[in-house]
C-alpha cells in the first residue's frame, strides 16, 4: 500500500477482500475509467450497474469519479465478492492519496472489510446447517 511514481504519473495502491476475492487496485490519474483484469469494467460486470457503480463508490463520495482511473487485478469468488473488494481497495488507495480523505469514507464504511464469508460444512449435514429429512418410521 505505497504511492509510487512510475513515468512522472503518481499511482496509489490498495487491496480489498470479500468472501473468496482479492483485488489488487491502482488508481493513476485519468479520466474515470473502470479496467479489470484488462477488460473494461462495464463488460467485466457484464453491464450491472450495481456491481459498477459499487466499485466506484468510494471516488463518488469524494466527488473524484472523473480524475482518477481505476485498474484492478481481480482473482477468486464471484461478481459480488469481486465488487466488494474493488470497493474497499479503492477506498484503501484513496486514504493513502490524501489522508483527509479517511473520515468521509470511514463515515460511509467503505474502510470496513466484510468479514461474512460461507460457513463450513458439518457432518451428518448436507451443507453447514440442513440437515437430512426426518423420517418418523
Amino acid at each position: 500500500m505505497q504511492a509510487a511514481e512510475t513515468n512522472d504519473r503518481a499511482m496509489y495502491w490498495g487491496t480489498g477482500r470479500r468472501k473468496a476475492s482479492v483485488a489488487r487496485v491502482r488508481l493513476v490519474p485519468g479520466s474515470g475509467q473502470l479496467i479489470v483484469n484488462g477488460r473494461p469494467g462495464d463488460n467485466y460486470f457484464n453491464y450491472n450497474s450495481g456491481y459498477i457503480s459499487a466499485a466506484k463508490a468510494p471516488l463518488e463520495t469524494l466527488g473524484l469519479e472523473n480524475e482518477y482511473d481505476i485498474l484492478v487485478n481481480a482473482h477468486g469468488g464471484g461478481l459480488t465478492g469481486q465488487a466488494d473488494s474493488i470497493r474497499l481497495g479503492v477506498a484503501r488507495a484513496l486514504c493513502e492519496l490524501d489522508p483527509e480523505n479517511r473520515s468521509p469514507l470511514k463515515i460511509e464504511g467503505y474502510l470496513t472489510r466484510d468479514p461474512r464469508a460461507k460457513e463450513r460444512k458439518k457432518y451428518g449435514l448436507h451443507k453447514a446447517r440442513k440437515a437430512p429429512q426426518y423420517s418418523k418410521r
